[in-house]
């Protein structure tokens, strides 16, 4: 796919294809991503690549937390929250909800079940989780999002969805113990990948941008 076109059709998918995504196809997406740039070409990023049963034990576990009550921590918020964001970002969260068709936020039993199927990666074959060294510190989060980005973009060659979910690291100590995972590393995002269910109405959804005058201030020109 060429890659403007990939660039403009990129979405995330919300419902998956169970069929498995053959290694070698994920080799191929994870060495095109480690072709992305860097600071001081540092490439900061690791992947933890999980499929099958641990998969499967991983989303069960954070489903039955989430209905515990247990809060979860996205490591990389560090505590932010939405009543520090300008009024302007809240006003295009705001239309996205107002446009959203995958759940009614008036439903409480609709928005439950979309949780469930975001801790289980609505039904991706596969995660990717990216993460990195806490030591090198916030600097380095820019460029775990170019490697993201350019993840995602590779994924579509294969004919290969994605959804980029903090949600998926939302109980990273969990993630850690279950997979062995040193304390010294960030869970900082989660990519499900996999198939996309085109029949799936979850995937008929798409969110808008912003126009070009709203976001630009033009100089000398």
């Amino acid at each position: 796919m060429e890659l403007i076109e990939a660039i403009k059709t990129r979405k995330s998918i919300r419902a998956f294809k169970p069929d498995p995504i053959p290694k070698a196809m994920l080799e191929d997406i994870l060495q095109t991503a480690t072709l992305s740039p860097s600071a001081a070409n540092l490439q900061p990023w690791e992947f933890l690549v999980v499929t099958g049963e641990p998969l499967k034990k991983l989303s069960a576990t954070m489903i039955e937390k989430a209905i515990a009550g247990e809060l979860g921590n996205w490591e990389l918020r560090k505590g932010a929250g939405r009543a520090q964001v300008p009024e302007k970002y809240l006003s295009r969260l705001r239309t996205l909800q107002s446009r959203n068709t995958m759940y009614r936020r008036d439903d409480a039993e609709q928005r439950a079940d979309f949780m469930r199927r975001g801790f289980s990666f609505f039904g991706a074959p596969t995660v990717i989780f990216i993460v990195m060294e806490k030591s090198l510190g916030d600097a380095h989060v820019f460029d775990l999002g170019l490697v993201t980005q350019t993840l995602c973009l590779a994924a579509l060659k294969h004919g290969l969805g994605t959804c980029i979910q903090a949600q998926g690291v939302s109980y990273p100590n969990m993630i850690r113990e279950m997979f062995n995972i040193p304390d010294s590393i960030i869970m900082a995002i989660a990519i499900a990948i996999g198939y996309p269910d085109w029949d799936n109405p979850m995937n008929q959804f798409r969110s808008s941008r912003e126009p070009l005058e709203s976001l630009t201030t033009w100089i000398g020109f």
